[in-house]
């Protein structure tokens, strides 16, 4: 999707975890291996995107650029612009300002072990409403919105859309399972519905303005039957 002497992106899909982890030991693809396998090099993944997230993931390509790119990560000197489909109809656009517990590697051990500042301005970019009853209404209420995390807290997304009362579709873990299910079967598609649109930086060797965009996949518009005016 994007490479340069020092940097190389990929559109990463939904289901391929970033590198190997505890949390699912069983996988044996990754996007480093495979990565590395196609361009024959050495790679460092700037950041992390759930196995279920899709979309832009930037790598390094060599070790000086990974610790910029790490120095840059710390700060708020790296834009990240992601799209979500969630349940209901969030208000026009907002800021969530809600603290998270900093979870450890392993997600399914103890609770979170302190809290941390945590911010996500979000945009409510469409609403759909679905021919599936939920909470004794005739249909689903849904949205896409757009999401800016402005902190970068461990799962912050998703645990921010559950904060407002707007899970991420297809979330497990912080969603409602009957209605991810039945909204799979109505689409003919499971995935969690969370894609990585755009990255802004400053490029780490000469410093001038970098966005690398991917646009949403094709079964995105799997809900456009159902979108209001």
């Amino acid at each position: 999707m994007y490479q340069d002497a020092q940097l190389v992106a990929i559109d990463k899909p939904a289901g391929l975890l970033v590198h190997r982890t505890g949390l699912d030991a069983g996988e044996t693809r990754f996007a480093v291996q495979l990565l590395r396998e196609q361009i024959g090099r050495p790679v460092w993944p700037a950041h992390r995107l759930d196995k279920g997230t899709s979309g832009v993931l930037l790598f390094a390509l060599d070790a000086a650029t990974a610790a910029a790119l790490a120095q840059a990560w710390t700060g708020d000197a790296v834009r990240k612009t992601y799209v979500a489909m969630v349940r209901g109809w969030p208000p026009d656009e907002g800021l969530v300002d809600h603290p998270l517990a900093r979870l450890p590697d392993d997600a399914r051990s103890a609770r979170g072990i302190e809290c941390q500042p945590a911010m996500t301005r979000f945009r409510t970019l469409q609403r759909l409403a679905l021919p599936l009853p939920d909470r004794g209404f005739d249909d689903t209420r849904c949205a896409r919105l757009e999401l800016q995390p402005l902190t970068g807290r461990r799962h912050q997304l998703r645990r921010h859309c559950k904060h407002m009362a707007h899970p991420i579709i297809g979330d497990a873990t912080h969603g409602k399972g009957v209605l991810n299910r039945a909204l799979a079967a109505l689409l003919g598609t499971q995935r969690l519905w969370l894609h990585a649109q755009a990255l802004v930086l400053d490029h780490p060797a000469s410093g001038a303005p970098l966005r690398i965009e991917a646009a949403p996949g094709p079964e995105w518009g799997l809900w456009a039957p159902w979108a209001r005016p």
